[in-house]
């Protein structure tokens, strides 16, 4: 083994589990933050137009944007963690051949992905709440960041996981902060400079679509260079060699994830649905918040990619005690960030909200009623965020460890058993308040059944442990 790939394993199963944790999971959270803010500016930009319906119709697009996380998550996860743990188990071979699938295959399902939503656009914008008001500005972005989008912004994401997973943190990070980067740099000069007045929706596709192409560029480059040292390819030869039962683990654990992501753009447009229903200024206040409190969950998400190559590693190679204090930490940080932030939410709702809306320029009356809404929903839904990065945390140190059924078990009953259903019900008893509340009382039963799920099968684990590592 040469050194640099032995410097990157020795990071999963010797260095400090504080220290280790630390490389992987900042380098992430940063990208994570930085890829955030690139997904915000749009919204940001846009609040300056003071166009509460420019709003509400990117609002109802981020169901869509969401939509890449999941189609990435299928390969870039579930790939990324059988590669991880194919290296615990010392079988680089067969890991080369499991990332070079992975490439391949987000390549395939990003293009379906833009096929189908161009087929049957407007249908579905009209399905996630578009009016009249919003149809037009909900379409020009979508055609250009989905349709004409999607392959660099689900391959970058891919290849971001799977650099991530092979011990490549900070050049993943790098790679997906890039984009966001010149995201920022971009919004406002199509928006205002280049583009005509009434046409800033168009202009922030734009410089979105191509900072996500600028992204992939740096990331093919990185993942390239790292096949040198690292379990990585895209021969295609490799690709069309992979065994099927490496396909079924690949994807035991990838449609789990891509479903968790999935159901969460239901929930969105669930969310969407109802507060149309009130108003479009609901609407658009509701969307305000869904992008605040995206900062906390950005973080948490990211030290859960971070700790996942890890836990994966050591399940894997049988090193049980490290993946349990690698877990461990990982949870404290998480509920650090968590109650921090909602400490913050509560006390700074309103200048936190009106970042995102002008009151002076447009229509000042709906914009301030806009923003009213948006500090009450804040308040309400930021209580969730501890309980959130429980359900974050279990569903990523699940897939680490190959469990896809508990995942898609916890998937399906966190979101269609508890949110969904809370949202309806609260919806229904006490209006758009009601609404907000549905997102605490649904995560916190959702993270109780979670740890359930996560105990059991550490048990299972810890009766199992004589009979040598799994590499599921």
């Amino acid at each position: 083994m040469n050194r640099t790939a032995y410097t990157k394993e020795q990071l999963f199963r010797e260095v400090p589990v504080t220290r280790a944790l630390f490389s992987l999971a900042v380098p992430t959270i940063i990208s994570q933050m930085i890829n955030l803010i690139y997904n915000m500016v749009d919204a940001f930009f846009i609040g300056r137009t003071g166009n509460a319906y420019m709003m509400a119709a990117t609002s109802l697009t981020l169901t869509l944007v969401m939509m890449n996380v999941a189609l990435s998550n299928l390969f870039g996860i579930g790939g990324g963690s059988l590669v991880a743990r194919l290296m615990g188990a010392g079988k680089r071979e067969t890991a080369r051949k499991v990332s070079a699938f992975s490439f391949y295959g987000a390549a395939a399902i990003a293009l379906f992905y833009s096929l189908l939503t161009g087929l049957f656009l407007d249908p579905v914008l009209r399905f996630l709440g578009a009016s009249d008001a919003t149809l037009g500005f909900a379409r020009t972005y979508t055609l250009i960041v989905i349709v004409i989008g999607a392959l660099p912004a689900i391959l970058s994401a891919t290849l971001a996981h799977l650099l991530r997973n092979t011990g490549y943190a900070r050049q993943a990070g790098i790679g997906l902060s890039l984009g966001g980067i010149l995201n920022v740099a971009l919004d406002p000069l199509f928006m205002f400079v280049l583009m005509p007045k009434g046409q800033e929706v168009a202009g922030a596709a734009i410089a979105t679509a191509l900072s996500n192409l600028v992204s992939l560029l740096y990331l093919l480059r990185a993942y390239h260079r790292a096949g040198a040292e690292t379990p990585l390819s895209w021969s295609p030869a490799e690709a069309r060699s992979l065994d099927s039962q490496q396909i079924v683990n690949l994807f035991a654990v990838g449609v789990p994830s891509a479903v968790l992501t999935g159901l969460f753009d239901v929930a969105n447009i669930c969310v969407n649905i109802l507060a149309a229903g009130h108003s479009d200024l609901v609407l658009a206040a509701m969307g305000i918040v869904m992008k605040v409190e995206r900062v906390p969950n950005a973080v948490n998400i990211g030290i859960c990619q971070g700790m996942l190559p890890m836990v994966a590693y050591n399940y894997a190679s049988g090193n049980h005690d490290r993946m349990q204090k690698t877990m461990n930490q990982a949870r404290k940080w998480g509920f650090l960030i968590s109650f921090l932030s909602m400490a913050m939410f509560e006390f700074f709702a309103g200048p936190m909200c009106r970042v995102f809306l002008s009151t002076s320029a447009g229509d000042g009356e709906t914009a301030l009623k806009t923003i009213s809404y948006a500090i009450l929903f804040l308040r309400i839904r930021c209580l969730a965020s501890p309980v959130q990065f429980m359900n974050y945390q279990t569903s990523y140190s699940l897939q680490a460890m190959g469990d896809g059924r508990d995942t898609l078990l916890h998937a399906f009953v966190r979101e269609l058993v508890f949110y969904i259903p809370f949202m309806f019900l609260l919806n229904a008893l006490f209006g758009e308040t009601g609404l907000a509340a549905a997102l605490p009382v649904g995560e916190s039963c959702g993270a109780a059944f979670a740890l359930i799920l996560l105990m059991r099968f550490l048990r299972k684990t810890s009766m199992e442990r004589k009979d040598g590592p799994e590499t599921r």
